[in-house]
C-alpha cells in the first residue's frame, strides 16, 4: 500500500489574494462548486484537468524562513526568460539568478515571499 498526494498546502496571510495569484501564475481554475471569494480562510485551486489540487490556507503569522518545499515551474508555452519575464511583471520577486548558458533556474518569491524556481521549457532542453 501507498498514499498519494490528495493536494499541496500553502500557508499564507491571504488565501484568497494568494490562490488568485497563483491561478494566474499556473493556469489552474477554481472548484466548480466551491468558488474562491474574498474572505474566506481556505481556498483551493486546480489544474484545468484536476490532477492537482493547491490549497491556501491563511494563518495569522506571517512567512519567516524559506520554504522547506517549493514549486520547481517549467513553462509550457514560452522560454524560461520570458516566463520569468512574466512572472516579475505580476509581482513576483527575484531572489537568485542561477542561469548558466546549458541550463539553470531563477529563484523567484510569490506576493507573500514564498519561493519557487522557474527551469527552462521543455523545448529549451530538446
Amino acid at each position: 500500500m501507498v498514499s498519494a498526494v490528495s493536494h499541496t498546502s500553502i500557508d499564507c496571510r491571504d488565501a484568497y489574494t494568494l490562490s488568485e495569484w497563483w491561478r494566474q501564475v499556473l493556469g489552474y481554475i477554481d472548484v466548480a462548486d466551491d468558488p474562491n471569494e474574498p474572505g474566506h480562510e481556505e481556498c483551493m485551486i486546480l489544474s484545468p484537468d484536476g490532477s492537482h489540487h493547491v490549497l491556501f490556507i491563511q494563518v495569522p503569522e506571517a512567512k519567516s524562513v524559506k520554504n522547506r518545499i517549493h514549486f520547481d515551474l517549467r513553462p509550457t508555452d514560452r522560454t524560461r526568460d520570458a516566463e520569468v519575464e512574466r512572472l516579475i511583471g505580476i509581482g513576483a520577486v527575484q531572489l537568485a539568478d542561477r542561469r548558466t548558458p546549458s541550463g539553470g533556474w531563477v529563484t523567484l518569491a510569490d506576493p507573500e515571499g514564498n519561493e519557487f524556481c522557474v527551469l527552462r521549457s521543455q523545448s529549451e532542453l530538446d
